[in-house]
């Protein structure tokens, strides 16, 4: 087989000759024959893609590959700095540099010829034969590919189980704190039977606020006070600088306003944790619980003498799981019963070891392909040691089609136990060159397709889900990030860097092991200190978990744009950011994500031709972020993020190559003219925030969206208003079509006007917030919203609604959040065949007619407001 990684570096390679061949003067002969000689090498590695091999040899050759395309991207990246930074000097200055550049481009010349005779020697010597291997298949375009389920996931076993633990969280002592324990070996399925009692409905019921909080070996106390009190507050920050003592006061407080409270600890690996979250209970004679999770016994006792110890699945259970996560709702074949049920058995009873080996034998019908797993599970697992793990994680991982392997192995670059954005991840592979182009899917749709395989496959854990079904956050289980890290390096696709046994940080001079940093925070300091150069980097990365900024040296941070003159993907959001003389320098960028104290976008972004992603993070104090650079010619930008309205420039000329900008989040409306939406035409997202009187008044600035062709997904943010004015929707609003989804925050219309959006056909999600809409009662018309699935309702003065299956005859979830007024929930909804959940935080009143339209739809259930979920 052709390593995937190695593959990926060969394409990468190519598309670099391809786009800059016209770039190269003086060298035309040697680049064009490397480029030829590249594209057979190319075809090389596609057809021995198709094909498996384990020989030293073929490793060997690999190697020797990785070692030649690095060589090569090294003198071309390096070349085109040089020729882009002798394009930009004056004319006599050019003059003057003449013979310098002349002498660059005949050492090129040479260094590329060198290259070349490599990459042939390299073809010609190795042409093996191998055995077949699969290949994945993307859904016929126009198909909606439905995101991953994370509630309605098949759980086998655990109905005896979850009843026992429910029992003891809601009839233990009534008036004093209990606490809980689960407790089991790795892979038992802790998490998730902690999973299935905190998301069923009795809780709901029982306990005003139940906050999951994950824990994991590299905690901080801190962190844990925060989650919780993000979870029981709309917004923290004003209370990120406080004290651990402040925070266990500030929860205790909300707790003893609240009522009965039930606090989740998933994976505990310290008595510390127990102890210091007890404190925020008040003693207030309540009930309060904590339920935990962990695999220490001991821990388990100190919390609670009586732990309940989680049982290993039976042979039966084990085959039933199998079959639910191979199969589906389809029945096993009966050429395959037999072979299942040894393979089910052979995984111990560990659930974790049934699920990934489900993932294994997903979508491979064949007898053969069962009797090799079936060989294999018991000498992976027997002893169940961490290497066995990993062995049994490799064979999931042989199964997947080569262009999701690397893809998969990337998730290893983020820490462990940390919560990954799927978007950020998405633009990651992308900026990466591990998504491959193809003429009927964008980049990003290829990329979620990947991670909806990875998370079917049970790879990736989903976290939270978008409310349109898709992954919103996700992550790796702790060993599977392990073999992720592992494979990685052996692969020489990206090094950690953590202090070695002797406190030392391990050297990054490897030219072809050190391509991608990814760097603890922790260190970050000692590592700048030492003033690195290793311009053959190409990604640098430092992640945190932890609200606060990384407050460094000015200095120190201007050693990263000196270290890595040829990065091509910088996210280090969690540091203070500077700009130096020397980031003007960094051409090659794609992906960048930064904070800082910014109040403007310098024009020298405007040079960085490759960008594709831009994140910038500033100070909330500033209004708006002034940007000077001219991204109206960075023609391969596709996302540009700020935590700010951004002020944006008008494009120098209406002709011209069209922005291919697919995101703009956020923007200030007075950028929202005519001139800048006609240049950004193939907008699919754009969120709006400012002062929205006059850009909202009919042929205001919302006119302006009708050039917007392509927009699916709309976000209005008003900051300043009338707050006792009711204003109407304006006509331009029913001329977004195509619109999905649209969240209105402080608009302040009227909700006389609010069943007029039922013109928009193609609306299947609405967040109405902070009083979006106002006035006492809602009464849409008899034909209403035809394809809404979710209505989200937040911080609304509503008394009255009435609506029924006419109105949204396809809503399949229902939020109402601080719609204390409200007096019930239209009891017609519950004729919606569809209707799904109820998420409220709402009046009394509102809460017992939920009740009442779940009793009528018994299958359907309310719940209460979860923070780890819905994903919205």
């Amino acid at each position: 087989m052709a390593d995937a990684v190695v593959n990926i570096l060969v394409e990468n390679l190519l598309q670099l000759l391809s786009e800059n061949v016209a770039l190269i003067k003086g060298a035309d002969a040697e680049f064009n024959n490397l480029l030829e000689e590249v594209q057979r090498l190319k075809a090389f590695l596609d057809d021995a893609s198709k094909y498996h091999s384990d020989s030293k040899q073929w490793d060997q050759l690999v190697k020797d590959i990785q070692k030649t395309v690095h060589k090569a991207e090294d003198v071309i990246d390096k070349f085109l700095v040089q020729s882009k930074q002798h394009r930009e000097k004056g004319k006599v200055e050019r003059l003057l540099d003449k013979v310098n550049h002349s002498g660059i481009v005949k050492d090129l010349a040479t260094e590329i010829k060198g290259i070349h005779d490599k990459v042939k020697k390299l073809r010609e010597n190795n042409q093996q034969a191998f055995q077949p291997r699969p290949v994945l298949e993307l859904p016929k375009k126009g198909v909606q590919e439905q995101g991953p389920s994370l509630e309605n996931d098949e759980v086998v076993g655990f109905d005896d189980e979850a009843s026992k633990v429910i029992k003891r969280l809601v009839e233990g002592p009534a008036e004093s704190l209990d606490i809980i324990p689960v407790a089991g070996m790795p892979g038992l399925g802790k998490t998730t039977l902690a999973r299935k009692i905190y998301n069923d409905p009795k809780l709901s019921y029982e306990f005003f606020s139940i906050p999951w909080v994950y824990v994991g070996q590299e905690y901080k106390i801190k962190d844990i006070y925060l989650r919780i009190l993000k979870c029981l507050k709309t917004s923290i920050e004003d209370h990120l600088n406080d004290e651990v003592d402040t925070l266990a006061k500030v929860i205790s407080d909300f707790i003893n306003k609240g009522g009965r409270c039930l606090i989740v600890l998933d994976d505990v690996w310290e008595a510390e944790v127990i102890d210091v979250v007890k404190k925020v209970f008040p003693e207030n004679k309540d009930g309060h619980r904590i339920m935990m999770t962990t695999r220490d016994r001991y821990l388990a006792t100190y919390a609670n003498t009586e732990p309940h110890d989680l049982k290993f699945l039976n042979g039966k259970e084990s085959f039933e799981l199998l079959k639910k996560r191979v199969f589906g709702k389809g029945g096993c074949p009966d050429e395959l019963v037999e072979l299942g049920k040894e393979i089910a058995g052979k995984c111990g009873g560990v659930p974790l070891a049934v699920v990934v080996i489900a993932g294994a034998l997903r979508g491979r019908p064949n007898t053969n392909d069962w009797l090799r797993v079936q060989k294999n599970v018991a000498e992976h697992f027997y002893k169940n040691t961490p290497a066995g793990c990993l062995k049994f994680v490799e064979m999931s991982y042989n199964r997947l089609p080569q262009e999701v392997q690397t893809c998969f192995l990337y998730c290893g670059v983020f820490p462990r136990g940390f919560d990954i954005p799927s978007w950020k991840l998405i633009r990651l592979w992308i900026a990466e060159g591990l998504i491959k182009p193809q003429q009927t899917y964008t980049p990003e749709e290829i990329a979620e397709f990947y991670l909806n395989d990875l998370v079917n496959r049970n790879l990736v854990i989903l976290m939270r889900k978008k409310s349109d079904g898709q992954i919103k956050i996700c992550r790796l289980h702790d060993m599977l990030h392990e073999f992720c890290r592992t494979e990685a390096s052996n692969k020489w696709l990206f090094q950690q860097m953590h202090l070695t046994s002797d406190q030392a940080i391990p050297s990054i001079q490897d030219k072809d092991t050190c391509r991608r940093l990814c760097i603890q925070p922790s260190i970050l300091n000692q590592f700048l200190l030492d003033k690195p150069i290793a311009e053959h980097v190409r990604s640098f990365y430092c992640f945190s978990s932890e609200q606060k900024q990384i407050d460094l040296h000015p200095n120190d941070i201007k050693h990263i744009h000196k270290a890595f003159t040829l990065i091509r993907v910088l996210d280090v959001e969690p540091v203070k950011f500077v700009f130096s003389k020397d980031f003007n320098q960094l051409y090659h960028l794609r992906y960048v994500a930064i904070s800082g104290e910014f109040k403007s976008l310098p024009p020298f972004f405007g040079k960085f031709w490759n960008l594709q992603t831009l994140v910038i993070n500033t100070s909330p104090s500033e209004s708006t972020l002034e940007v000077k650079a001219d991204i109206w010619n960075l023609l391969q930008l596709r996302h540009f993020h700020t935590n700010i309205p951004a002020k944006l420039p008008a494009p120098a000329t209406t002709t011209g190559k069209t922005s291919c900008l697919q995101t703009l989040s956020m923007v200030a409306p007075e950028s929202c003219r005519k001139d800048v939406l006609a240049k950004a035409c193939l907008l699919k997202k754009l969120s709006i925030r400012g002062q929205m009187t006059s850009f909202l008044e009919p042929k205001g600035g919302i006119s302006n969206l009708e050039e917007l062709k392509c927009l699916e997904h709309l976000k209005l943010l008003n900051d300043v208003l009338d707050i006792h004015k009711a204003t109407h929707l304006p006509p331009e609003f029913f001329r977004l079509v195509r619109t999905v989804k649209l969240t209105l925050v402080n608009t302040r219309f009227s909700w006389s006007d609010a069943d007029k959006l039922a013109q928009l056909e193609h609306l299947e999600v609405l967040k109405l917030k902070e009083n979006a809409f106002i006035g006492n009662s809602w009464k849409p018309e008899i034909e209403g919203f035809s394809a809404l699935q979710v209505l989200w309702i937040e911080r609304s003065d509503l008394e009255s609604w009435t609506a029924s299956s006419l109105n949204f005859p396809r809503l399949r979830h229902l939020v109402l959040i601080s719609c204390h007024k409200l007096k019930a929930v239209p009891l017609g909804l519950a004729d919606i065949h569809n209707f799904q959940e109820m998420s409220l935080d709402s009046s009394k009143e509102a809460v017992k007619s939920a009740k009442e339209i779940e009793s009528m739809k018994p299958k359907r259930r309310s719940r209460h407001r979860p923070c780890w979920d819905p994903g919205f």
